[in-house]
């Protein structure tokens, strides 16, 4: 699959508007045909550049997160020490409510396209891994500083997604989704500090309190 850097200028414009189509409306819910409307090209200028309508799903997702991870970058890019670098990343992933709600309706389209359609796993996997990465990055530069304590930095980043990850799918099933975007923001920020700061130590079990280590 292309990443973003990959794309041309038509195709990132018809990525663009399959996104808004996919976050209004659900993957499945948007044929080719529309995605071409909303684009203003023709149906078959899209199947020129994505074959099948998986290739397009895969190929918009790229781009979102490559969008994501390159702004989660610059915010951190100086920051002063590990924990504000940690703040910044967040906000940058809580952008805002609209946002926010964009992403994660289609983020969630796709972890259920990819148990409904065979090959469409593999996209999904690749997915999570260079969102791992992103965050794997992060956390490294703060294990490096001395000032995060995690076991390995991949099993932290991937134990980071899962609290970034389930504070937006609480948030998700909020009524007043807009005015608690903040809170949940603050939340997530609290939890992945809490985590990396106080993390099991290098002979410690992943499954006991800090400061238990291992067993007979």
């Amino acid at each position: 699959m292309s990443e973003s850097g990959d794309l041309s200028d038509r195709q990132v414009h018809i990525v663009r508007s399959a996104y808004r189509l996919f976050a209004d409306r659900g993957v499945e819910r948007v044929p080719i045909h529309e995605v071409a409307a909303a684009a203003g090209v023709s149906k078959s200028i899209v199947l020129y550049y994505f074959k099948t309508k998986e290739q397009l799903v895969g190929a918009t997702m790229w781009w979102v997160l490559q969008e994501i991870g390159d702004r989660i970058r610059q915010a951190v890019e100086g920051a002063p020490t590990p924990v504000e670098a940690v703040e910044r990343m967040i906000e940058t992933i809580f952008l805002g409510p609209d946002q926010s709600r964009r992403f994660y309706l289609t983020y969630l389209d796709l972890i259920d396209h990819a148990a409904r359609v065979s090959g469409f796993g593999q996209i999904s996997a690749a997915f999570r891994a260079t969102v791992n990465l992103v965050y794997a990055e992060v956390i490294g530069a703060g294990v490096a500083d001395g000032a995060f304590r995690v076991r390995d930095v991949d099993e932290a980043a991937v134990a980071v997604r899962a609290i970034v990850e389930g504070l937006h799918f609480q948030w998700l099933q909020e009524d007043a989704w807009r005015e608690r975007h903040a809170w949940y923001r603050r939340a997530c920020v609290d939890a992945v500090l809490a985590y990396l700061l106080n993390a099991t130590s290098p002979d410690a079990s992943p499954y006991l309190p800090a400061g238990e280590g291992r067993r007979g």
